[in-house]
């Protein structure tokens, strides 16, 4: 089965690239396709008529999103339901990637599958009207929501990522001022990716929260980072009031893997091991070069 992969450098896509590569795998970036291109998805999707697609790709500045909302609907909605009708022409089933921040974090408990969605930003907004789209499209559909999500390729690209921020901001001798009253999961993408390619195997379709187990603030998140690599930098905790970042985020949006759980498939590591896991990975790496 030839499988499709959108977003093929990114941080995800990466790890699906490792987690699929026994498979016939055409990885597709940005420079092969630009996703609100509804004709050249088409195009592709005739052309290599795979069996499965994963997409990563998205519009995930969340900030940016406020200003932007027409590029965010155009991104994580519109274009994800064209890639949706274009997959349902071949008789593909579609991997779509979502969020945490569809949740409002009134909840004091991890969100399940089955719970109401009320997301509080434009980002988080247009995501979920992908995730619609995608439902109502497409019945072989496996919808991903996850948390916080890190992974080798952050180190690479423009965005980056939490952990590689922290690290190069404690370099830089920087005052780090990080949230201690948003609660979430940071996720490795490495192992993310490794459950997508079990789950695909199942061809149990629907809609799943993937994320490593446990959860902390971010302040927690940042303060284990710098335990883990022995750095010390000046960290201070502060509010999302403090803080005012243009797009709002929920409180509380740690995810209940109970949908993965129903098919005896969440076994994800703790969010503490998965962190040590990457930093040791990555200082043997930086060994290297």
């Amino acid at each position: 089965m030839t499988i499709l992969l959108i977003g093929a450098d990114g941080q995800l896509g990466s790890e699906l690239r490792q987690a699929f590569s026994d498979q016939d795998l055409v990885p597709l970036t940005h420079a092969d396709l630009e996703l609100t291109d509804p004709a050249r998805v088409l195009e592709l999707v005739r052309q290599y008529r795979p069996g499965l697609i994963l997409n990563t790709a998205a519009y995930h500045r969340v900030d940016e999103c406020e200003g932007f909302p027409e590029r965010a609907f155009a991104v994580n909605a519109v274009a994800i339901r064209d890639l949706a009708i274009a997959a349902k022409e071949i008789g593909a089933a579609l991997v779509h990637f979502s969020t945490d921040y569809v949740f409002d974090g009134r909840q004091r408990n991890p969100y399940r599958e089955v719970d109401p969605p009320g997301p509080l930003s434009v980002y988080a907004t247009s995501k979920l009207a992908g995730e619609h789209l995608v439902m109502a499209v497409l019945p072989q559909h496996f919808v991903i929501r996850t948390s916080g999500l890190y992974g080798p390729a952050g180190r690479r690209n423009k965005t980056g990522n939490f952990v590689e921020t922290m690290l190069r901001l404690a370099r830089e001798g920087r005052e780090i001022r990080v949230v201690g009253d948003q609660i979430v999961t940071p996720t490795s993408a490495e192992d993310l990716a490794r459950k997508v390619r079990q789950l695909v195997e199942t061809g149990a379709y629907g809609l799943y929260h993937i994320t490593n187990n446990g959860e902390c603030s971010w302040h927690q998140f940042a303060s284990a980072i710098f335990d883990m690599t022995g750095l010390h930098p000046r960290l201070q905790e502060t509010t999302a009031a403090a803080f005012a970042a243009p797009a709002r985020r929920p409180a509380y949006s740690v995810l209940d893997n109970a949908n993965l759980r129903s098919l005896g498939l969440d076994d994800l590591r703790h969010w503490r091991e998965a962190l040590a896991d990457y930093l040791a990975k990555r200082a043997r790496l930086l060994d290297q070069v």
